[in-house]
């Protein structure tokens, strides 16, 4: 095999882990565009390595790519971007490559929206044990060999990172499927009708709605009663002209499922112009989060330009 061939080759090598190794990124970082530069770095290395010596080239990538998005983490830009009450992950259209695996409950929960909300409390090993452990099943010799500490180490950083996300988890039964679309559904007639009460009723006692205010704002907006919330509901959902041009058209409405959990997206033409995802326990509302700057709803909106949407809930909003 001459050096075309073998460049060829190991190229090949490499793109078959691409996926996998941006859903680690992603999962480490909350940002499917900062995981796509991960990994792109991580292809220059290999391009530059002396792949010979590479013995398991999955292992290799695998721990490049956990240290190149730890690098990130530590940073001073990401400190400043990430400070807590300022940041939410970057939302995703499930059937993204991103979001595998997804064979297990814990495989599916750890690239949650709340959960990678949660995770901002963690370090960035913290994060990083969490995510191999949790999300591929790593053991803790090979997590230590990943991110050069000893297994007790990883033990200890698995246990503090797990008592911290589950300490700030929502419980409850969740809903299934067709009870969270019928939520979703009861909620958005609700509040574009203006019935408070309705919505207050489809609330826990301890629901909060989060929105990034379209990126306009440097803090999240937060809200944290049933009736501010539903408050807050009614006057997003009630269609005004002032928010049609701020959308760049007449909006449609549609549900969808983005990181696993139920969702409206405000779509204008082609373009995904809000989310607002749901999480749902005891067949109530616990959870809203809204996202509608633009920069954060690029992928989610080329996935959904390939999806080809369900009819929509409001054709014209």
């Amino acid at each position: 095999m001459d050096s075309t061939d073998t460049d060829r080759f190991d190229t090949s090598r490499f793109e078959a882990s691409r996926n996998r190794l941006a859903s680690l990124a992603y999962r480490l970082l909350g940002s499917a565009t900062d995981a796509e530069d991960a990994v792109q770095d991580a292809f220059l290395r290999w391009q530059a390595a002396d792949r010979q010596r590479i013995e398991v080239p999955e292992a290799w990538l695998t721990k490049v790519v956990t240290n190149l998005c730890l690098d990130r983490l530590r940073s001073a830009q990401a400190r400043r971007e990430r400070a807590v009450g300022a940041w939410l992950p970057e939302p995703l259209l499930d059937g993204d490559p991103m979001l595998g695996p997804a064979d297990t409950f814990e495989q599916r929960e750890s690239v949650s929206l709340a959960v990678l909300t949660l995770m901002e409390r963690l370090s960035p090993v913290e994060r990083a044990v969490y995510v191999l452990r949790e999300a591929f099943s790593y053991g803790h010799a090979e997590i230590a060999e990943i991110l050069d500490i000893t297994e007790s180490a990883s033990q200890q950083h698995l246990h503090r990172a797990r008592h911290r996300v589950t300490a700030a988890r929502r419980h409850g039964r969740e809903a299934d499927v067709s009870s969270a679309r019928r939520i979703v559904e009861e909620f958005l007639a609700a509040a574009t009708s203006g019935r408070t009460e309705r919505l207050v009723a489809l609330l826990t006692d301890d629901v909060t709605a989060i929105s990034d205010g379209a990126g306009l704002t440097e803090k999240l907006l937060r809200f944290d009663t049933p009736q501010r919330v539903a408050a807050v509901a009614r006057a997003g959902f009630t269609p005004a002209p002032a928010k049609r041009r701020l959308a760049g058209g007449t909006p449609a409405i549609h549900y969808a499922l983005v990181n696993g959990a139920p969702a409206v997206l405000v779509v204008v033409g082609d373009e995904v112009v809000g989310t607002v995802t749901f999480d749902i326990a005891d067949d109530k509302i616990a959870t809203v989060r809204g996202i509608a700057n633009r920069a954060r709803l690029v992928r989610l909106t080329e996935a959904w330009r390939r999806h080809g949407p369900d009819a929509p809930l409001i054709a014209q909003w």
